[in-house]
């Protein structure tokens, strides 16, 4: 009795593993960090979470750094760009604002990034904030050499904000936090630091509060001016 004719597109074999599109990838990847953190996302794990085979991923990733600029780039993808004004020190500012919160929507990618080398595999779309900090510095009058300064200045304020943050949110959640094992600044020696022991117990409600923006303009103000190079001879009168 001859056999029925394969369905189409399975070429006569069974048990082929199902055709898995990076649309998919991304999505399971993304659970698997929501529910567990970017830390223990693994192939194998991604490849459970997927219902295939390790080395059907390995047809569209190459390792877990790949994975992670994968989802890197579709998430930045993703954001809506604001309209960037056109004065260069309120441009910078706009585009650290953006990226901040960016990050502070995926505080995992704040980590990702803060090891050597990621910021440079992402692709030409998802550079745009890092390419307007730095066009807007250059624009004010830096060199090319001061524009990545600038950058870098406010990429260490915007993450390590971003990070402490988000830790702390962490630890509360686990009942962690110092704060909640008794007085914070409190107990302290005011002959020894008279400043924080007047601050006392407010301490975490004072560090609690959202001045990102507040510091980000003072942190630009102060950039900007030491970083533009002087002026020609003769050149102000």
């Amino acid at each position: 009795m001859p056999r029925s004719p394969a369905p189409p597109g399975s070429h006569g074999r069974t048990g082929r593993p199902r055709v898995t599109s990076r649309t998919e990838i991304v999505a399971a990847a993304r659970r698997l960090i929501d529910r567990d953190g970017w830390e223990k996302l693994t192939i194998r794990r991604l490849a459970t979470e997927l219902g295939v085979g390790a080395t059907t991923l390995y047809h569209h990733i190459r390792d877990k750094d790949d994975l992670l600029v994968l989802l890197l780039n579709n998430y930045v993808e993703q954001l809506e760009r604001p309209q960037l004004p056109s004065e260069p020190r309120d441009r910078v500012v706009a585009a650290a604002t953006a990226l901040h919160d960016a990050l502070a929507f995926w505080p995992w990618a704040a980590e990702v990034l803060t090891v050597d080398g990621f910021v440079g595999l992402l692709d030409e779309s998802a550079l745009w904030m890092v390419e307007a900090i730095v066009a807007g510095a250059h624009d004010h009058g830096c060199t090319q050499a001061q524009a990545v300064d600038v950058f870098r200045g406010i990429w260490y304020y915007t993450v390590g904000e971003i990070l402490v943050r988000a830790h702390s949110a962490r630890r509360r959640a686990g009942d962690e936090h110092p704060a909640d094992r008794g007085a914070f600044f409190g107990g302290l020696d005011a002959s020894q630091v008279p400043h924080l022991a007047a601050i006392g117990d407010r301490w975490p409600a004072l560090a609690a509060r959202d001045t990102y923006c507040q510091g980000l303009r003072a942190f630009v103000d102060g950039l900007l001016p030491h970083a533009a190079p002087p002026a020609p001879p003769g050149a102000g009168g």
